[in-house]
């Protein structure tokens, strides 16, 4: 008895450090939950994305097609916040991707399917080799990034995704927060490289080094985030 209970008391201790996405914050206005991100599929649960050949990987939503109700409008060089529910619960790394959205459609409607998307920020830890590894997100119950003033007008998703990695010790462990919300552009210089653009799923092989990671032991010493390399202006 006191085995199971045990047991019930850490699946619900890292249920409760589970964590969404589901709101906005630009120019001080905060959106309602799931007015400007697309609701998720673990909206309710907070539950994780496990499986990076997951056709949730594009934006884990509940329901494909549908979109969100509303489209901000942001000015490019300027700050995109998301809000977290309820904080970043776990280490790992914070990632930001865009996607431009194809001439005849919206970014209500765009499934964001097929090699579109561009990573504009990565993080990485401090203390590697001390056994104590500290990472920006951690406990943030809001993350933000700037849209590089040089993208090109227009509508795009932009896509938030944190990879816990408290359990990343073997295949399938890596847990992917992840959602998307409907961004307007103006102001853009039009003049960014996007290099080799990505799908999701496809962009991460589940034996990625920045995937597949022993947080704790043998001792981290270095971490290669997964995915391109984010653009640069």
């Amino acid at each position: 008895m006191k085995v199971s209970t045990t047991v019930a008391l850490l699946a619900a201790a890292g249920a409760q450090a589970h964590y969404t996405f589901p709101r906005t914050k630009y120019d001080g206005t905060v959106s309602a939950d799931w007015e400007t991100v697309r609701i998720t599929e673990n909206h309710y649960s907070n539950g994780p994305v496990t499986d990076v050949n997951s056709a949730l990987m594009t934006c884990y939503e509940r329901d494909p097609g549908v979109g969100a109700a509303k489209t901000v409008n942001v000015r490019a060089g300027s700050t995109f916040t998301f809000g977290v529910g309820s904080s970043v619960g776990h280490p790992g790394p914070l990632h930001f991707y865009m996607a431009k959205v194809p001439a005849g459609q919206t970014a209500k409607t765009f499934d964001g399917k097929g090699a579109v998307w561009f990573k504009i920020y990565q993080d990485g830890p401090s203390g590697l080799g001390t056994g104590t590894l500290k990472w920006p997100s951690d406990g943030k119950s809001e993350v933000s990034v700037t849209i590089p003033s040089c993208v090109a007008n227009g509508e795009y998703l932009l896509r938030v995704e944190h990879i816990a990695l408290h359990g990343a010790g073997s295949v399938g462990g890596a847990q992917l927060y992840l959602s998307c919300a409907q961004i307007n552009v103006t102001g853009g210089s039009g003049s960014l490289n996007t290099g080799q653009l990505v799908s999701f799923p496809g962009a991460y092989k589940a034996t990625d080094p920045g995937i597949l990671f022993q947080l704790y032991w043998p001792t981290p010493t270095s971490y290669i985030n997964p995915g391109p390399a984010p653009v640069k202006c």
